[in-house]
């Protein structure tokens, strides 16, 4: 099976349409699971696989870095990871300095068992000044400890701000995407976010792709055991996808799924394939079995009437779609 690739806005770096994310990986995912799951993304025709130091403390590069040189070889994989965010003795810390930006690559390039990553990106908007924070992103190119570089969890002034920073000299190193939360239950993006990606050439990987699992359907009837919501450690991350507003939502996807004979999670992640600068949404599955329904979506797409409805059932149209 093969996956149609897109390039990341308007640079060189092309990658499969949807990314696999790492963050259960050595916390909810273990190695086993992981292995799975990644065997099986490749296999589908998957390359982009999104990790940074922060999750599992590490343990998620590392299973990365293990998987590479065991059952796949580097050439199949574009590996995204960050710096700057991590736990420092329990809590979390966010340091976008250069020496904190370029100890955390260093670092991840040891667990991933790699010399470079295909895309280095700055995981939280930091203290530090903007220009220390992109100068370490521009050594970090030139150097070859990564080919490109990007932003995560910028708002809209601060994508604008730092996007331009860069374009402003000649060599500094060109920010080629941002990676926010977006789906059917989280359009803000929309607002200011995506035109400031669009305006300045970059692509987007969604974060929560399926409303932090909500969009599948599992909690209308309450929270399941085994899922996040039950989890000690992240039930906070779902609980605001479970009010009524969400569930309306959550009702008109299932119907769409029905009467498209698709699951509610395909229906919503086709959504989110398709609409405008959006480059790869991230699949955050636990398990092989929650990512294969997933990946059966090469085939497919939203009829334009339904894709409009869940606009408007979601706050409205979406502006930068095309009509």
């Amino acid at each position: 099976m093969s996956m149609q690739t897109r390039r990341v806005g308007e640079s060189g770096l092309e990658v499969s349409r949807l990314g696999l994310g790492t963050m259960t990986w050595g916390a909810d995912t273990p190695i086993s699971e992981a292995r799975q799951m990644l065997r099986g993304f490749v296999e589908a025709g998957g390359s982009l696989v999104d990790t940074a130091p922060a999750y599992g403390q590490g343990v998620a590069e590392k299973i990365i870095g293990k998987l590479i040189h065991t059952d796949l070889r580097r050439s199949d994989l574009v590996i995204a990871t960050k710096g700057g965010f991590g736990m420092h003795q329990g809590r979390r810390r966010v340091d976008t300095s250069r020496r904190a930006m370029l100890d955390d690559l260093a670092v991840s390039l040891r667990r991933l068992h790699t010399d470079h990553v295909d895309l280095w990106q700055v995981h939280a908007w930091g203290e530090a000044p903007l220009e220390e924070t992109l100068a370490a992103m521009d050594q970090a190119v030139s150097s070859g400890m990564t080919r490109y570089v990007g932003i995560s969890n910028y708002i809209g002034w601060q994508t604008a701000r730092a996007a331009t920073w860069q374009q402003a000299v000649p060599g500094r190193a060109r920010l080629v995407s941002g990676q926010v939360e977006y789906s059917l239950l989280a359009r803000r993006a929309e607002i200011e976010v995506l035109p400031a990606l669009r305006a300045h050439g970059m692509g987007l990987f969604p974060w929560s792709p399926l409303g932090r699992g909500v969009l599948t359907g599992k909690y209308r009837r309450g929270i399941p055991r085994g899922s996040r919501g039950a989890s000690e450690h992240f039930s906070w991350f779902v609980e605001p996808y479970l009010e009524a507003k969400s569930r309306a939502i959550v009702d008109a996807v299932c119907r769409a799924a029905e009467g498209l004979d698709m699951s509610p999670e395909q229906v919503a992640l086709l959504w989110l394939r398709d609409a405008p600068v959006v480059t790869a949404p991230l699949l955050g599955a636990r398990t092989l079995e929650q990512l294969e329904p997933l990946l059966a979506t090469e085939e497919l797409e939203l009829p334009e009437p339904i894709v409009a409805a869940l606009d408007d059932v979601t706050g409205g149209q979406n502006h930068l779609r095309a009509r």
